[in-house]
């Protein structure tokens, strides 16, 4: 398993950790949508937070059903260590990357 973080990835995990106890789908997806100016489906930003928890990354529980949503539960998530690990990594490869890079 590759340590690798995508650019999404990335994104995703930022906004879980954003959020804290409110990171379950729609505001995930405003967070990013607000933050990034991208629109995000909401088949990919599932899929990501699958394979960010298969990694280990992410976990998640679901909430007790409500009356309002007609009995559904939302999925709430959470950033584990291991997820803080690999965004401190991407983060300080990119810082080394941009050392010394001008623009222009």
């Amino acid at each position: 398993m590759s340590d690798y973080l995508g650019e999404f990835e990335q994104v995703v995990l930022l906004a879980v950790l954003r959020l804290g106890d409110d990171a379950y789908g729609v505001p995930i997806r405003r967070e990013i949508e607000k933050r990034c100016g991208r629109q995000v489906t909401v088949g990919a930003l599932y899929s990501t937070l699958d394979r960010l928890e298969a990694k280990a990354y992410l976990s998640s529980w679901f909430a007790d059903p409500t009356a309002e949503r007609g009995g559904r539960s939302r999925r709430y998530f959470r950033l584990e260590p291991a997820g803080v690990e690999a965004l401190a990594r991407a983060k300080a490869m990119f810082e080394r990357m941009w050392k010394g890079v001008r623009l222009a």
